[in-house]
């Protein structure tokens, strides 16, 4: 408590409304976050999450295409301390993972601060504890609040942000131009010769979307690809790579996968498609390079419904010159570019987080820094990398709760000394 007080010698302390956790505050509420706070509740650590948005899983909810499925096995996708219903299938629907992760809070009770947006995060070395100052929104009001804490968990992601590149005359071209997060359906491109920039899963899968509702789609293919099935002989490929990994080293795993597609697939480099020199687990491992795990896109290229073009060499108005020097016609533009972490925009911290706003250190060492600092679900591995962190950091923190507190593992619910500014 001593360092508590210690804040109050700072001046910018009284300046607005502040809150002091008794616990560790999780920024975010997505799959990484409430992983977190399920594991934490189970340990007996009371934490305040905070959200962004105006809903728990804000990405899954508001920035993904209708016909998503998990691209792996439920098994290798579900939360710590609660598995699927066992009635949901295979790979489940987006719809279905979103009813997953309702439930997955509710049933630990976890209540995030929504509209919660942190502006910035600091560890104040004179107190020993973060602070975390963030803007809320609720209708038309807007209040700032500092949160005070001892342990700080990074759970906003890999994905927080999209990513949209500068690509010339992009802005001269004048028909309609979507990052995938906007995209829904194919339906409303009936018809319309579509140009999809990317070719890792989601523009595998959007071009696949378009074909299946009658539009035309180009897939841009700027370098060598990974295409593996989804399933080898009625056999998740990621479950087979899983126990390849535990009994033979990476290289002759990735052979023997490479083997297997080219049995099934066959080969692809007559379709444009050249893979790396380095194989998929390989290139995952180094590089967090997720191979595209083919549901039927690759079908529609060797037929001709989807398009593969080299890369764009400019934009025009109503047309695209590629680097080969052919030129499209088109009437619109999906950009499956991906997305970025967004933690080097908040975060002031560069010991643990580097530039590019993902751990120093690489998968599984990625997960804890100095002075209670944790990140959660940038493993470059999923679902599955994000609750092994989750799993980590909550035994971690409660070893030191329970060894501090002298409590016994019981449910709790975060519990907060609340100080209004200029009441003083």
């Amino acid at each position: 408590m001593e360092n508590l007080f210690r804040l109050v010698d700072h001046e910018d302390f009284f300046a607005r409304r502040c809150i002091i956790v008794n616990g560790p505050v999780i920024v975010g509420a997505g799959p990484s976050g409430l992983a977190t706070a399920a594991c934490l509740r189970d340990q007996g650590v009371p934490f305040e999450v905070l959200e962004r948005a105006d809903c728990k899983a804000s990405l899954w909810k508001k920035r993904t295409y209708d016909r998503l499925k998990l691209h792996l096995p439920k098994a290798f996708c579900q939360l710590p301390k609660l598995p699927f219903p066992e009635d949901f299938p295979e790979y489940p629907t987006k719809r279905q993972f979103i009813d997953y992760l309702e439930s997955y809070a509710k049933h630990f009770e976890i209540n995030p601060k929504f509209n919660s947006c942190v502006q910035s995060a600091r560890y104040d070395e004179t107190s020993g504890f973060w602070r975390v100052n963030t803007v809320s929104t609720t209708g038309s009001a807007r209040s700032e609040v500092e949160y005070i804490c001892r342990w700080l968990i990074v759970a906003t992601g890999e994905n927080a942000e999209c990513v949209v590149p500068d690509i010339n005359g992009l802005c001269e071209f004048g028909g309609e131009v979507v990052h995938a997060s906007e995209y829904k359906s194919g339906e409303k491109y009936k018809g319309q010769k579509v140009l999809v920039v990317g070719c890792g899963n989601s523009g595998m899968e959007l071009s696949l979307d378009l074909c299946n509702h009658n539009a035309s789609p180009s897939i841009v293919v700027r370098s060598s690809i990974h295409i593996l099935p989804r399933e080898i002989y009625g056999k998740s490929t990621f479950e087979l790579a899983v126990f390849l990994l535990k009994w033979l080293p990476v290289w002759l795993a990735d052979k023997l996968l490479l083997l297997f597609s080219w049995l099934i697939l066959g080969s692809i480099d007559k379709y444009g498609l050249n893979r790396p020199s380095v194989g998929p687990m390989e290139l995952k491992n180094t590089q967090g390079k997720t191979p595209v795990l083919d549901i039927g896109a690759l079908d529609k290229i060797k037929s001709g419904g989807i398009k593969v073009v080299p890369g764009i060499k400019r934009f025009s108005y109503g047309r695209v010159e590629l680097v080969d020097g052919e030129v499209l016609d088109i009437d619109a533009v999906v950009l499956a570019t991906g997305y970025r972490s967004n933690v080097p925009s908040w975060l002031q911290e560069g010991d643990f987080f580097s530039k590019n706003g993902f751990p120093k250190q690489p998968f599984p060492q990625g997960w804890k820094g100095n002075a209670g600092l944790y990140a959660v679900g940038f493993t470059r591995r999923g679902l599955s990398g994000a609750s092994c962190d989750a799993v980590r950091i909550a035994q971690d923190i409660g070893n030191v709760w329970k060894c501090e507190t002298k409590q016994n593992k019981k449910r709790t619910t975060a519990g907060h000394r609340r100080c209004i500014s200029q009441t003083f």
